[in-house]
């Protein structure tokens, strides 16, 4: 057991590297409500001599990040619900059903789980165009969320290859088929896992650039917010306090729902290591 002074040591210790891992976050907060010339002339110095709250007008109107800010809602969203619901229903069928050639099918996952993104975007395109969908929101949607997805549908084949077999023999006696025991049964059980799920294919589909970028080319009112960053970012000069200012509003959707599934999130990682 650690004496009081070795606790001590251990909080400031702690405490330190909690100060450092967010300081990227305040200097980027601070950068926000500072002139061009203060940021980077106050150095290391993060209160600003006076808050220029126009930074976070300048970024929502006069750039279109409005626009931006509800297209990547709605891609977002729709990529979200499709990533969810063909993981989780890859995941049922890997995790609780025996067919030739499922350690095969597991081993080709693992091997795409490592390719990049740059390697598939050109196929990806050009199925896209060839469907008609190239210039178009459900386009987007399609090419983010109908990928690979490798660690999503693993997470959910894992969990379910772990719950008891009694659940569906029970369901089985009461009538139920397959999909009413996935529906009613296995996916609301997942429900851990799933906040898992949601939480990193929104941080995928919220936070990515290159797709969102190559399928708006054509189409500027189109674009994300991650693509809408460039138009800060001139050919001589950059507006790095509406950069940042866009940054920050790029963030506040990340951390809400973070903050939203948390306790699902933890649960789920404590339950994978019980196991």
């Amino acid at each position: 057991m650690l004496t009081r002074p070795g606790n001590a040591l251990i909080f400031l210790g702690l405490l330190l590297l909690g100060v450092l891992w967010i300081y990227p976050f305040i200097w980027l907060l601070s950068a926000s409500l500072k002139t061009q010339p203060e940021i980077f002339g106050s150095g290391l110095g993060l209160l600003p001599q006076e808050p220029i709250w126009e930074n976070y007008a300048r970024a929502w109107n006069v750039v279109g990040f409005d626009r931006y800010f509800l297209n990547t809602v709605l891609i977002t969203g729709g990529t979200v619900l499709l990533i969810v619901v063909r993981s989780a229903l890859a995941g049922y069928v890997l995790g609780r059903y025996k067919f030739i050639g499922k350690k095969v099918l597991i081993a080709v996952f693992v091997v795409t789980f490592f390719l990049p993104e740059g390697y598939t975007i050109i196929p990806v395109v050009q199925l896209t165009d060839q469907l008609g969908l190239l210039n178009t929101f459900l386009g987007v949607i399609l090419g983010l969320g109908a990928g690979g997805q490798v660690a999503a549908t693993l997470l959910y084949a894992g969990y379910f290859s772990g719950l008891p077999k009694e659940l569906e023999e029970s369901a089985r006696l009461d009538g139920a088929g397959p999909l009413r025991i996935f529906t009613q049964i296995m996916l609301p059980l997942s429900w851990p896992i799933t906040a898992t799920v949601v939480i990193l294919s929104f941080l995928f589909a919220w936070n990515t650039y290159l797709l969102p970028l190559v399928f708006t080319l054509s189409e500027p009112e189109m674009r994300t917010l991650a693509v809408g960053m460039t138009a800060f970012v001139g050919e001589n000069s950059t507006d790095w306090p509406g950069l940042a200012a866009a940054a920050i509003i790029a963030l506040v959707p990340v951390m809400a729902v973070f903050i939203a599934l948390q306790r699902k999130f933890v649960d789920s990682i404590a339950g994978a290591v019980k196991q």
